[in-house]
């Protein structure tokens, strides 16, 4: 057995999504720790709630001379993604940390070199990838009940659905059978349960990799944002109100298709330690 390694962390939270973020620019004996213990298997390790520090999902960041910051994703189950608000989160990180100093900067993500500005304090937009069209409804029998489906990627595939009493809508339940739907293979899709309302949308989220309810999910607010629009339900900019109680605003720009879709919100340091691997 080697040694025993010890990981610097900071625990992130963008709207309630929480995130264990490792910044590994500084690197021993040429090689940084992550690449010795796999990220993928690192991400189960520290995501666990009972045996770990406990996170949504787990966010590898690199800062390479003056380049932007390359930024990697783990779900708590070890599959790598992408991820709304872990990106405003990354965004912050290298901000508040002054290694970006410009209050806006490129991220290197999975979905593509992505902008991201510093709104204000502990406050953070980016652009997300340029959506796919919102599709057309499908019906689909799920847990006893019959339910309007609305399909669309916003860097991660959504399932949106609409609901009337989103506080007692069953989401665990119901989320997990739609994000295993056949009709969404081999990938399955995040499940989005949403409520219009005249001034802003409420909604819940269950995601695929941390398979639960999360308290918030900012791809999925960006897609039940572009569902509203697409029924005429809303107006850009979009006050979404998701599962912690914080606000994210979805603002789209609109040609044919959507052509810009910015996703803004809280993001913070809640602390940093250090964990003995």
């Amino acid at each position: 057995m080697g040694r025993p390694l010890t990981l610097r962390f900071a625990k992130m939270s963008g709207a309630g999504n929480d995130f264990v973020l490792l910044d590994t620019t500084r690197r021993r004996n040429g090689r940084s720790t992550p690449a010795r213990l796999g990220l993928a298997a690192l991400a189960k390790r520290l995501c666990d709630r009972r045996e770990g520090i406990g996170g949504d999902g787990l966010i590898h960041l690199s800062f390479g001379g003056r380049g932007s910051p390359r930024m990697r994703y783990f779900n708590a189950d070890g599959s790598e993604a992408f991820c709304g608000n872990g990106t405003r989160c990354s965004a912050w990180w290298a901000h508040q940390s002054g290694r970006m100093r410009a209050r806006e900067f490129t991220l290197l993500t999975q979905a593509g070199d992505l902008r991201a500005r510093i709104a204000g304090r502990e406050r953070v937009a980016i652009r997300l990838p340029v959506p796919g069209i919102v599709s057309a409804p499908r019906l689909l029998s799920i847990g006893g009940r019959r339910l309007m489906v609305y399909f669309v990627d916003t860097g991660v595939p959504h399932a949106v659905v609409e609901t009337a009493d989103l506080g007692r809508f069953p989401v665990h339940e119901i989320g997990r059978a739609l994000r295993r739907h056949p009709i969404f293979k081999p990938a399955g899709a995040n499940a989005d349960f949403v409520a219009f309302g005249r001034r802003e949308i409420a909604v819940r989220t269950y995601e695929r990799g941390v398979e639960d309810e999360t308290l918030a999910c900012g791809t999925g607010a960006a897609a039940a944002a572009l569902v509203g629009l697409h029924l005429g339900k809303c107006r850009s900019p979009v006050s979404v109100r998701v599962k912690s109680g914080a606000r994210l605003r979805v603002h789209v720009e609109t040609g044919d298709d959507p052509a810009e879709l910015w996703l803004e919100g809280p993001a913070r340091t809640v602390y940093q330690g250090s964990i003995r691997l």
